[in-house]
C-alpha cells in the first residue's frame, strides 16, 4: 500500500493506526525521493491530524507478568541444579514449556502489572514452581547434545551400535534398493 493509499484510508477512518504509521515510516525510508502527491497527501495528513480529523492510535505496551515470574522462578531453580551437576540447561525451553502451561497475566501499566504480581503470589505462586520443575525434569529427561553423547558412550561402542540398530530399523529394504538401483544402472 502506497502513502495516498494511506492516507485516503486514515482520512476515511478517522485513525491512523501503528501499523499504517510504520508503513508510511517505512516507505519514507526507503524512498531517495518522494513524489508530489506523496508529498501532499502526507501533508493532508499533517493537517488532518492537527486538526483533530484523524486521530493517531497509540502503540499499547503489554506486559505479561507471568513472563518475569516464570524467568524468575527458572533461573534460580537452574542455578541450584547447575552449581551441583555437570548439567547444563536451557532456561529459555524451560521458560516456554512452564508458560505454555499457565495462564498469562497481562498489563498494560505499571500499577496494573504490581496488581498482576501480588495476584500471582497469593494464588499461583505453588502452581508456577510446580510448572517450573516439570519443565527442568522434562529439560533433564531429554538427552544432551550429540557430542555429549558420544562423548559418554564412545568407549564402550555402544552408541554406534544404536545408530546402526535406528537404521537398519528404519531403512530394512535400503541394501537391496541401493543394490538394484545399482545393478538398473549397468544393464
Amino acid at each position: 500500500m502506497g502513502i495516498e493509499e494511506i492516507v485516503e484510508q486514515a482520512l476515511k477512518d478517522g485513525y491512523l493506526t501503528p501499523a499504517m504509521e510504520a508503513e508510511v515510516g517505512k516507505i519514507c525510508d526507503s524512498s531517495s525521493e518522494l513524489s508530489l502527491e506523496e508529498y501532499m497527501s502526507l501533508d493532508r495528513l499533517m493537517g488532518a491530524l492537527l486538526e483533530g480529523e484523524v486521530v493517531s492510535m497509540p502503540r499499547k505496551q503489554f506486559i505479561n507478568v507471568m513472563e518475569e515470574l516464570v524467568l524468575s522462578c527458572a533461573i534460580a531453580r537452574v542455578a541450584e541444579i547447575e552449581q551441583t551437576s555437570d548439567r547444563t540447561l536451557d532456561i529459555g525451553d524451560i521458560a516456554a514449556y512452564a508458560l505454555n502451561r499457565l495462564p498469562p497475566l497481562y498489563a498494560t501499566t505499571e500499577k496494573g502489572a504490581a496488581y498482576q504480581r501480588q495476584r500471582a503470589k497469593e494464588e499461583l505462586h505453588n502452581l508456577i514452581e510446580s510448572q517450573v520443575n516439570s519443565a527442568i525434569d522434562c529439560n533433564l529427561d531429554r538427552p544432551g547434545s550429540i557430542g555429549e553423547l558420544i562423548g559418554t558412550q564412545s568407549k564402550s561402542g555402544e552408541i554406534t551400535n544404536q545408530i546402526s540398530s535406528l537404521l537398519q530399523s528404519h531403512a530394512t529394504n535400503y541394501e537391496q534398493t541401493e543394490n538394484n538401483h545399482t545393478e538398473n544402472l549397468v544393464k
